[in-house]
């Protein structure tokens, strides 16, 4: 369902969306108002699926060096033209193997609703053509942050940064929803690799195997369906989380030891 900003929004300038997606997105994503609990600063981190770039914006003001990937055309394109210039954007989406996929969007949908996604689903009506690559064949070295929001593919997207993951061992802020995909494969991949997953809940973070995630979401879906500025108004206390924070042992959010 096409919510009425979305359709307001695909007629106006893609900097203006771009703009106001940037300083709505903190209302109702509060981790990208806590980078400090878990990204140090300098060396490089990874925004895995960009749209309009509210993480890469503020994780090049904190970072030496961002590295963007979003396989939308024209998103990819806004991207280049409005952020820093330590930051690089690779039009491709991130996979388990290197090649060319069908990037599927709902109706009427460019791309600009954040729900595009190389699994289909009952939203998405029209594909296109995308390139795909791993994250270990970008090359990068002292990563020390990554975020993940793949609308299903997280697990490919992982899997394509295996080698990254056992080298510098970065935070990981991974999106994940079980009305899309199964999270337990997620989990078990990354609790596997030594990796300990932990949510906001309210203000604070607790260890997500001591938070329901699978009933939180049942029970706050349909806060989903709601356009971005409808959303922005909740209650941090009433949101829908569906970012999951891993770091590796020994880490915990806000400071380097586990209790």
């Amino acid at each position: 369902m096409t919510t009425l900003a979305a359709a307001v929004a695909s007629r106006l300038p893609t900097r203006w969306v771009g703009s106001a997606a940037c300083a709505l997105y903190p209302r109702f994503e509060p981790e990208l108002s806590r980078l400090a609990d878990f990204c140090p600063r300098g060396g490089t981190a990874i925004d895995i699926g960009g749209w309009y770039g509210p993480w890469s914006r503020r994780l090049a003001a904190r970072c030496e060096r961002v590295v963007t990937l979003e396989p939308v055309p024209h998103l990819a394109r806004h991207l280049r033209s409005t952020l820093p210039g330590n930051a690089r954007v690779v039009q491709a989406a991130a996979g388990d193997r290197e090649g060319t996929a069908r990037l599927w969007l709902p109706a009427g949908d460019r791309g600009d609703r954040g729900v595009s996604s190389l699994a289909r689903r009952e939203i998405h009506s029209h594909s296109v053509d995308v390139r795909t690559v791993t994250v270990d064949s970008l090359g990068l070295h002292g990563v020390r942050f990554v975020k993940v929001d793949v609308d299903g593919e997280e697990l490919a997207a992982l899997l394509g940064a295996s080698g990254l993951l056992r080298r510098d061992r970065p935070a990981l802020l991974v999106e994940l929803e079980t009305r899309i995909r199964p999270i337990a494969p997620v989990v078990a991949l990354l609790t596997g690799q030594g990796y300990r997953g932990w949510v906001l809940a309210a203000r604070s973070w607790m260890p997500l195997a001591d938070f329901d995630l699978a009933g939180h979401q049942s029970r706050t879906e349909h806060l989903v369906h709601r356009g971005l500025l409808r959303r922005a108004l909740i209650p941090r206390d009433g949101r829908y989380i569906n970012s999951v924070l891993f770091l590796p042992d020994g880490r915990v959010p806000g400071g380097t030891a586990a209790p």
